[in-house]
């Protein structure tokens, strides 16, 4: 048996992202409002929905008014039609932490609140409402629907951003985890005659100046190649929201070549939390390498041609090969200790995943120039 889900505010950006899910779900039939549909479509509608989440709503509007007539309005119509229709679907609310202050949004929002809760007291329907803080994540308008999004849009489009206050504090939510609250009543749904309050599981605290940072480091890691910190989890949600702001053209960028009679080398990425990873090109018979490191640790990865790898531990005459190929994708480890080098024993160009451990460091290399072959005396 489907499961029938209305969601108003259908092509919103909390909308967006809760239809294309709801679409995926087995055994739901979803159906979509939105405010410049005609009414007695969604009436209609309303005869047939098991939920409903309701998202429509203005927070920009250039009447202020119609923050009355939309979030507070259009609230009752829906719970004046469904009790004429004697329907007690589960009832999901958008409403916002801003329904606690004494603005024309928020009080359009309360009110919004008080009719579903009243709702639900009188026919016996379940409700939940959603006080969210500010949302964030791909597909946000610019200058429309969160401050995130428009920092991201102006810095992505090397735009000014205006930064009224460093220090105000802002609470974030993203948008995957909003979804996924919302989903979540439909497997949990509230019992009869109850109007739950419910919150999203993770929000994340920032302030304006350190928000404005984050984003320009992510504009500026295209040329230092350093990464943000993944493990930071506002970081990775920020990133991903911010990639979304570019324009498809800036999507791909060049490294940084560095040629020499031996090939040519590009630096490809960088974090004081992995190291860096880096690229080579290397002519059929040149040999790389001949240093070793005291601390600094390797991977060598060949992706095309042929290559002998040689180690050797700097106290030793013993000399280690492993040779690789790009068919196989075998790593090889290089220890401290070792002076170590890698010939291109193939005849064409071969090419190398570099991984180090910490990022090179002109001023401290920890590269010291050794052979691996011994000259003979």
């Amino acid at each position: 048996m489907e499961t029938k889900i209305l969601v108003t505010g259908s092509s919103g950006f909390i909308g967006r992202h809760l239809v294309e899910v709801l679409r995926r779900c087995q055994g739901a039939q979803v159906f979509e409002f939105d405010l410049g549909h005609h009414l007695e479509a969604f009436e209609r509608t309303l005869a047939e929905a098991d939920f409903i989440f309701h998202l429509a709503g203005v927070n920009r509007p250039q009447d202020p008014n119609e923050f009355a007539a939309v979030n507070a309005g259009l609230t009752e119509r829906l719970c004046e039609r469904l009790e004429a229709l004697d329907r007690k679907p589960v009832i999901v609310l958008s409403s916002s932490t801003q329904a606690a202050l004494d603005k024309a949004y928020g009080t359009s929002k309360r009110q919004a609140e008080g009719l579903i809760e009243g709702f639900c007291r009188r026919t016996q329907s379940g409700g939940v409402i959603f006080r969210l803080p500010g949302v964030f994540g791909k597909w946000c308008r610019p200058h429309y629907n969160s401050v995130v999004a428009t920092f991201c849009h102006q810095i992505a489009h090397d735009l000014p951003i205006t930064v009224s206050d460093p220090n105000k504090l802002l609470e974030l939510v993203y948008i995957d985890d909003v979804i996924a609250a919302f989903l979540n009543v439909v497997s949990c749904p509230p019992h009869p005659g109850e109007c739950e309050r419910r919150s999203v599981s993770r929000t994340f605290q920032v302030t304006l100046g350190d928000l404005a940072e984050r984003i320009r480091s992510f504009r500026d890691s295209r040329k230092s190649l350093a990464l943000p910190a993944f493990d930071d989890a506002f970081n990775r949600c920020l990133y991903a929201t911010y990639l979304n702001h570019l324009d498809a053209g800036d999507w791909a960028y060049n490294l940084e070549v560095r040629t020499d009679p031996r090939g040519s080398l590009a630096e490809f990425m960088k974090s004081p939390h992995f190291g860096q990873i880096f690229v080579s090109r290397t002519k059929p018979g040149v040999t790389r390498g001949n240093h070793f490191h005291h601390s600094k640790t390797e991977k060598f990865l060949v992706l095309e041609g042929e290559a002998i790898i040689r180690l050797r531990h700097i106290g030793a005459t013993e000399i280690i090969e492993h040779r690789v190929s790009g068919s196989d994708f075998r790593v090889v480890d290089i220890p401290p200790g070792y002076t170590h080098s890698i010939e291109n024993v193939g005849t064409s160009n071969m090419v190398v995943l570099f991984w180090a451990s910490e990022i090179f460091d002109p001023k401290a290399p920890d590269t010291y120039a050794m052979p691996v072959f011994i000259p003979s005396k």
